[in-house]
C-alpha cells in the first residue's frame, strides 16, 4: 500500500485522478446548480401534479411518479455538489455527490425500456409475448439493479483504499457497470427497429392518444438522448486515468453540466410535455386473462371475435 504525497489522511481519501466536473466551487458551480435546483424542482410539481390529477380520475400512469423520482434524485444530487463546494476537502460529500450523479439517470433508462417494450407488444402481439422475452425484460430489470449497486460498491471502496490492486478491481467492477448500462440506454432502439422495420401483425393494436409512429418517435429521442449520456460516461470510463492537475477536455465543467444536466433536461422536458401519461396510457380493464379483439381486418366476419392470448397483461403497468 503507498500514499500519494499530497493524500489527506483518511479514510475515506479524495481521488487523486481528474474526475468530470471537478471540484465545484462556490463561484461558478454554486449558481448553476441554483438554476438546475429550480428546474428539477419545477418539473418534480409538475409530474407528481399530473399524477395526482389523474389519479383523481381513476387515470392511473406510474412512469409520472418515476418521473417524479427522478427529479428527486437530481434535486439532491445538486443540494449535495452546493454543500461539496463550500466544503471542498469532504470526501463523503464527493461520494455521496458522485453516487447520485450515476444512479439518477438510471429512471430515464428504465423508462425508455419499459415504452419501447410496450409498443414491441402492441405492435407485435404474436411474437412479443413470448414468454422468454418476458423473462428476459425482466431479468434486464434486475440486473440494472445490480449495476447500480456495482458502481456505488466500488465507488466506495476507490474513496476508502490506497492500495493500487484494489483500487484496479474496482475500476473494472465500474466499467463492467457502466459497459452494461449503456446497452440498457441503447437496447430501446433494437426493440423500436423490431417493432416498426418487422412485417405487419395482423393483430396489431394501438394504446393511448395519438399514433404509434408518434409514440415511437418520442421514445427514439429520449432513447438517442440516454445513449449519448451513457455513451459519454462510457468513454470517460475507459480512458486511462489523468491526473487531477492534467485533466482532459471530458473533466470540464462544460462538459459536465452538457451531458450530466443538459441532455437530461432535455429528455425530462419530452416526456413531460408531450403528456407520456395520456400517449401511453392504457386501461387495467385490458389487462385481464382472456381479453377478446375484434379483428379488423376480417371484412366478411366482421362480427367474430377472436381470442388473442398473446395479448394476456398487455397493459401491465410498471
Amino acid at each position: 500500500m503507498s500514499q500519494p504525497g499530497n493524500v489527506p489522511k483518511g479514510p475515506p481519501y479524495l481521488p487523486q485522478a481528474a474526475q468530470t466536473g471537478g471540484v465545484p466551487t462556490v463561484s461558478i458551480d454554486v449558481p448553476a446548480l441554483g438554476v438546475l435546483l429550480a428546474i428539477y424542482i419545477g418539473f418534480a410539481a409538475t409530474n407528481m401534479t399530473i399524477f395526482q390529477v389523474n389519479n383523481r380520475r381513476k387515470h392511473i400512469f406510474r412512469p409520472s411518479v418515476l418521473l417524479f423520482g427522478f427529479c428527486m434524485a437530481r434535486i439532491t444530487t445538486c443540494i449535495l455538489r452546493i454543500a461539496w463546494a463550500t466544503r471542498q476537502t469532504n470526501a463523503r460529500l464527493a461520494i455521496a455527490a458522485g453516487i447520485f450523479i450515476n444512479a439518477g439517470i438510471l429512471i430515464l433508462y428504465i423508462l425508455n425500456l419499459f415504452f419501447a417494450h410496450r409498443i414491441l407488444k402492441a405492435k407485435k402481439p404474436q411474437h412479443a409475448w413470448l414468454k422468454p422475452l418476458d423473462i428476459l425484460i425482466k431479468g434486464l430489470y434486475v440486473l440494472i439493479v445490480g449495476a447500480l449497486i456495482m458502481v456505488i460498491t466500488a465507488t466506495i471502496l476507490s474513496f476508502y483504499t490506497l492500495n493500487m490492486h484494489t483500487r484496479k478491481v474496482a475500476r473494472d467492477i465500474q466499467l463492467a457497470a457502466i459497459t452494461y448500462l449503456l446497452f440498457i440506454a441503447a437496447l430501446p432502439l433494437l426493440l423500436l427497429a423490431v417493432a416498426f422495420l418487422a412485417p405487419h401483425d395482423r393483430y396489431e393494436r394501438d394504446f393511448g392518444t395519438e399514433s404509434m409512429h408518434s409514440k415511437g418517435f418520442i421514445i427514439l429521442l429520449t432513447t438517442t438522448i440516454c445513449v449519448i449520456v451513457a455513451g459519454f460516461k462510457a468513454g470517460v470510463a475507459w480512458e486511462t486515468p489523468r491526473p487531477i492537475n492534467d485533466p482532459a477536455w471530458y473533466h470540464s465543467k462544460a462538459a459536465f453540466y452538457v451531458f450530466n444536466f443538459t441532455l437530461e433536461i432535455l429528455a425530462l422536458s419530452v416526456f413531460t410535455f408531450t403528456r407520456i401519461d395520456k400517449r401511453f396510457y392504457i386501461p387495467k380493464a385490458t389487462t385481464k386473462e382472456g381479453d377478446e379483439v375484434a379483428e379488423t381486418n376480417m371484412s366478411t366476419e366482421e362480427n367474430e371475435r377472436v381470442s388473442v392470448s398473446s395479448e394476456v397483461k398487455f397493459a401491465t403497468e410498471l
